[in-house]
């Protein structure tokens, strides 16, 4: 337990039956009335956003989040297996269960997952990934406006804005915070 005045980002904690990871909190202390502290949370088993408000002095629980280093090893019908670093156990994830981070993962790529009390809540993916371009039309000739950019599909099925001077079959780097191009690999 702690004291909500201690709050900081990226702090984990257990509110309502539910895990939540603090986004960003403000204290606030009005002319009238108690001060209280305004805090945006993200839900960890939803991924909902959620803002609340808590009086000075409250008590909060931490929740502690174990994070294993895996390596993603490969999809089948929609189940995505990872493979722990130390133990060699393997760990399967549906679909659902990744949403848009799937398009992210390719063969061998070192992930953390994150885990409450047996229970997997997440995939903590790098900053940015190394994908292949699988199709991508050619550049035309002359059209070189500022910040010009084509539509690219890559290994993983991700439509990605690149420059025009990017190539099929081209690594590229993508940031997996909003899926966009970040530089050649």
């Amino acid at each position: 337990m702690f004291n909500v005045n201690d709050i900081k980002n990226g702090m984990t904690i257990l509110f309502e039956d539910n895990i939540y990871t603090v986004l960003e909190f403000s204290h606030v202390k009005p002319g009238k009335g108690a001060a209280f502290v305004q805090v945006k949370l993200k839900n960890l088993r939803t991924g909902s956003i959620v803002e609340k408000r808590f009086n000075s002095g409250v008590k909060l629980e931490k929740a502690m989040i174990e994070k294993k280093n895996m390596q993603f090893l490969y999809e089948t019908s929609g189940i995505y297996t990872f493979m722990d670093n130390e133990t060699y156990e393997q760990l399967e994830l549906s679909e659902e269960h990744l949403g848009n981070d799937k398009y992210y993962l390719k063969d061998g790529l070192e992930v953390l997952v994150s885990i409450y009390q047996g229970e997997v809540l997440g995939v903590i993916l790098p900053e940015k990934v190394a994908l292949k371009v699988t199709s991508t039309e050619p550049a035309v000739k002359g059209n070189t406006t500022n910040n010009a950019q084509k539509d690219a599909t890559v290994e993983t099925g991700l439509m990605v804005r690149v420059p025009l001077f990017i190539e099929q079959d081209e690594e590229i780097l993508v940031n997996t915070k909003d899926g966009s191009y970040a530089s050649r690999a």
